[in-house]
């Protein structure tokens, strides 16, 4: 056992290590099956952390992990999807090194596997309806009837199921049943179909096909195939571990993989179905799957949110086998934990007001240090260019400030960062009463000294040149639910989406931001961690920057 597994410790890992070291397994054989239905989520994360993770943590014995799709409902999936999956487990940080497999590669196999099973008695082609199927099936109190076509001859099963597969059926006229126990407390065991008509494209095969393997038959053929050794999946599944290992048993496979079940991710104020998600996107609430405020991959990485911090924050939440709900605080602590130690510092000011230092000649200019990342000393600092005009927040200026305000107010003084110690001296103000411009004077000789004796300056504030500044598009986002469990929202998971959260400003922003690359990550100073935008943001012609997360919880305090 490697010291990483050692140091991580939960129940999985310490079956795999346990398999090793008894010699059941030479090495272990993971996977990770999406299907190509929609993009990756936060959820999804957990499970390529752990089944990629344990490859790489037991790479000595030669263990690997497969990234596979399950595509074998073609009404449902596109190549869109497939492409998504691949890019966002790569930005996580794992590589499949070859192993890239397709559950509609294997059609031949799972249809031979079908066939084997007919000719067992095993499985029967059922003519009901669909409706008649479902009423059939009983509930947990009451045991299945039987189908009427449960007892056909396996000959003529056997010349149905040709039939399905020529295409002689429509959708819903037939299916292939496996034949288990109609009075089984387990439903998943009550004779399952198998095989369905599905009269459309595939993405991979075309129209080589016109019948489709259910995923829980086709699920345990993919591992056997794949010669998979531990079969990972969320506690969902526990139900449906008797039909996986029936299959197993009565099917001709290659290998016996076995299937363990773990809790998957459950966030407060998210929701991780991928038909809720798709609702939402298809119902214009958000502006794609990528939206920096869905809980998908492609959406946390469009916010800023660094894959390092994804994967720390798996590390972090474990695997056990017991549901429950985990707090977005946590995810968000991971992201502004790494954030403030990697993310350089930048000015820019989101609700400006005008500064105008009166004794700062028209026409002069000049050059300050600021500091990069004081995380970080060694990344030294940057000139950033100052002159007679400049804005800072609005809320860093107060009229009459109250006795714990450190910021500018009349005849107060404050330090602009990296820069000198000013003085309010007056300010102008608008018909609505808002203040529009203030009056500064600067103190000479202050840029990198203590306040002269007799000056009282307790603060710095960020600030951008007016004559040397860019504006920026900058969207601030929060939280897409105000509820924590937006799924259990008396009026269904929509009623409870945040009005605010999305907003967008024209800031203003220091000039070398105008000019970095998509996905630059940085923190606005004083004002939270910011990126930009890897589709919109254009360097040096159209800035656009993306709000990653605040400082500091602000939902910490609404509570």
């Amino acid at each position: 056992m490697s010291d990483t597994t050692k140091s991580k410790n939960d129940f999985i890992r310490e079956i795999i290590a346990e398999d090793l070291e008894s010699g059941k397994h030479a090495t272990t054989i993971t996977r990770f099956p999406p299907e190509p239905n929609g993009y990756l989520h936060i959820g999804h994360a957990k499970a390529i952390c752990l089944n990629f993770g344990i490859a790489r943590e037991n790479a000595g014995s030669g263990a690997r992990c497969h990234l596979r799709f399950d595509d074998t409902n073609p009404e449902k999936e596109e190549v869109e999807y497939v492409e998504s999956i691949k890019e966002d487990v790569a930005w996580l940080g794992f590589d499949w090194g070859g192993h890239l497999y397709y559950a509609s590669d294997y059609f031949e196999f799972f249809h031979d596997c079908a066939v084997a099973l007919i000719e067992k008695g095993l499985a029967y082609v059922d003519e009901q309806t669909p409706e008649q199927i479902k009423e059939t099936r009983g509930n947990l109190q009451t045991p299945g009837t039987p189908s009427p076509y449960r007892d056909r001859p396996v000959a003529e099963s056997l010349d149905l199921f040709a039939q399905m597969r020529a295409g002689d059926f429509k959708e819903g006229e037939a299916v292939l049943r496996a034949k288990i126990d109609m009075a089984s407390s387990n439903m998943v065991m009550r004779d399952p179909v198998i095989y369905r008509v599905i009269h459309s494209p595939h993405h991979n095969t075309g129209d080589a096909w016109c019948i489709y393997p259910m995923y829980d038959f086709a699920h345990p053929l993919e591992d056997a195939h794949e010669h998979i050794t531990h079969s990972l999946c969320t506690l969902e599944f526990e139900i449906h571990r008797p039909f996986y290992d029936w299959v197993i048993e009565h099917c001709p496979v290659p290998a016996r993989p076995r299937q363990i079940e773990f809790a998957r991710l459950n966030l407060t104020y998210t929701v991780m179905s991928k038909r809720k998600l798709l609702t939402l996107v298809k119902e214009g609430h958000v502006e794609g799957w990528d939206d920096p405020r869905m809980p998908t991959l492609s959406g946390l990485r469009r916010r800023g949110v660094p894959p390092e911090a994804i994967v720390k924050f798996c590390e972090r939440i474990g695997i056990t086998k017991f549901n429950g709900t985990t707090d977005v605080a946590l995810l968000e602590f991971e992201i502004r934990d790494f954030l403030n130690r990697e993310a350089q510092r930048r000015m820019a000011v989101l609700d400006p007001v005008k500064v105008v230092l009166e004794n700062y000649e028209e026409g002069r200019s000049e050059e300050v240090d600021v500091v990069n990342n004081p995380e970080k000393p060694e990344e030294g600092s940057r000139k950033v260019k100052l002159g007679r005009e400049l804005w800072i927040e609005r809320d860093d200026f107060m009229e009459d400030p109250p006795r714990k305000f450190f910021r500018l107010g009349p005849d107060r003084h404050v330090r602009l960062r990296g820069g000198y110690i000013i003085k309010c001296v007056g300010f102008e103000k608008g018909e609505d009463g808002e203040i529009t411009e203030i009056r500064c004077e600067y103190l000479p000789d202050t840029v990198g000294r203590d306040a002269p004796e007799g000056v009282q300056c307790k603060a710095a504030i960020h600030w951008v040149s007016a004559e040397f500044g860019a504006e920026a598009e900058v969207r601030l986002y929060d939280r897409l639910f105000t509820e924590e469990d937006p799924d259990g929202a008396e009026g269904g998971f929509v009623s409870v989406l945040n009005p605010e959260s999305k907003q967008t400003v024209m800031a203003r922003v220091e000039p070398s931001l105008a000019g970095v690359e998509p996905e630059w990550r940085c923190q606005f100073e004083r004002l939270g961690y910011f990126v930009a935008d890897r589709r919109d943001h254009v360097p040096g012609e159209r800035p656009v920057f993306n709000r990653t997360v605040g400082l500091r919880d602000s939902w910490a305090k609404k509570k």
